[in-house]
């Protein structure tokens, strides 16, 4: 047979009822990474997952210091870039070897990985401002590493073409989000809390076009962010028990709610580049108070953070709309965050995306080996709306294991 047998392989894949697909996300957080390995059947609205085995393979603090040396700043050393970019993508297919042997599965069973890689700097238009300047987003962690230490074909580099077809970059989990858990009948929003907190309406009539996702500001990264810095050793604030025992700054809270951001319609995107801790200091200086103690900064930071999330669901829902809000990500076990959220949405029913048949820590992972199932074995193209930032596209990038 003339012809790489690479591809040959990848066309018969892509011609089987069903795929065994890893699903690799590594988020803002820098906690690690979320490896799922699904069984994906079919394609499009006939598309079904089920999660076979889910493990979050988490980074030492070394690591996360060498991330966080290139991590959402203007000013960098390349060399340092270029060097993670590599060992990023050998460590997630290192991680990936382990799971396998963990799980006793066998590398040959696997059709794909699907890696999201970790996003160092997202740039669209409305953050960095620039004139006659595109959309961008950077991911690292190169694929083709991770194919050649697996020995397994990876699909990856998902939001580059999301950009180039028009969006922003993000977010991506619309279109899982729509695939996976539309339902005849019933409104939802998929509220997903990670470092950056977005969510994905999802019509009853399920039209794909009335379908969207936005990003709301901040989910998880400045209460992290800030738990570190006041609590050193500590990674976040667990159950947001600390922030539960302080008292609400409200003149520091209506200054951080008066960012342009929150002005925009939906959707938009954004991230750590702007919502930081330099964010809120600034905010501190401007309106001229001391800043405040680190209990009453958090529980300022969870009102924040959850009253521009709904303030972002009642704006993009339609006045008198009947809906569910579906939560999942590291901010959906902040037990105090959610306690605020519920307050907030008040006849709103509240509840976990675990009640939708998928762990809220696999789903991001879990969306991604869905894109890559679409990218293999989909049809023409994907679903979307370009007036909703959701082009109708399929995405990423195939690197071969030879």
């Amino acid at each position: 047979m003339k012809g790489n047998p690479e591809i040959a392989r990848l066309y018969n894949m892509s011609q089987n009822a069903d795929r065994i697909i890893i699903g690799l996300m590594s988020g803002t957080s820098l906690d690690g990474l979320d490896v799922a390995l699904c069984h994906v059947k079919g394609f499009g609205k006939k598309t079904e997952v089920s999660v076979l085995e889910f493990e979050t393979v988490p980074y030492d603090e070394a690591f996360r210091t060498d991330i966080r040396r290139v991590f959402s700043k203007g000013e960098i050393s390349l060399m340092d870039l270029t060097l993670l970019h590599a060992r990023i993508g050998t460590l997630h297919g290192a991680m990936v070897l382990a799971c396998l042997k963990q799980w006793r599965v066998a590398t040959h069973r696997i059709d794909l990985i699907a890696s999201h890689g970790q996003t160092v700097f997202h740039a669209p238009k409305s953050l960095h401002g620039l004139a006659n300047q595109p959309n961008a987003t950077l991911q690292i962690g190169d694929a083709d590493h991770i194919a050649m230490k697996t020995g397994i074909t990876t699909v990856s580099d998902f939001r580059q073409k999301h950009i180039a077809a028009g969006g922003e970059g993000a977010p991506l989990a619309v279109y899982g989000d729509y695939l996976m858990f539309s339902k005849p009948g019933e409104n939802r929003i998929l509220l997903n809390i990670g470092g950056i907190a977005n969510f994905t309406y999802l019509p009853g009539s399920t039209d794909a076009g009335e379908v969207f996702s936005t990003d709301t500001g901040p989910g998880n990264t400045l209460l992290d962010g800030f738990t570190q810095a006041y609590y050193p050793g500590m990674q976040y604030d667990k159950g947001g028990e600390i922030a539960k025992s302080g008292t609400v700054n409200p003149v520091l809270l209506a200054e951080l709610k008066a960012h342009p951001f929150f002005d925009r319609n939906p959707p938009k995107t954004t991230g750590p580049e702007l919502f930081n801790r330099s964010f809120v200091e600034d905010a501190v200086a401007r309106i001229g108070i001391e800043m405040p103690s680190p209990r009453d900064m958090l529980a300022t930071l969870v009102w924040f953070t959850a009253e521009t999330m709904v303030d972002c669901i009642r704006k993009a829902v339609k006045i008198g709309q009947e809906y569910r809000v579906y939560a999942s990500g590291g901010g959906s076990r902040n037990d105090y965050l959610m306690a605020v959220l519920s307050q907030l949405l008040d006849t709103i029913p509240l509840d976990y995306v675990e009640s939708l048949g998928v762990s809220g820590d696999a789903k991001e992972a879990v969306l991604f080996a869905v894109l890559a199932n679409e990218m293999v074995a989909g049809g023409d193209r994907m679903f979307g709306n370009e007036a909703m930032g959701t082009p109708k596209v399929k995405m990423g990038k195939i690197s071969f294991p030879v």
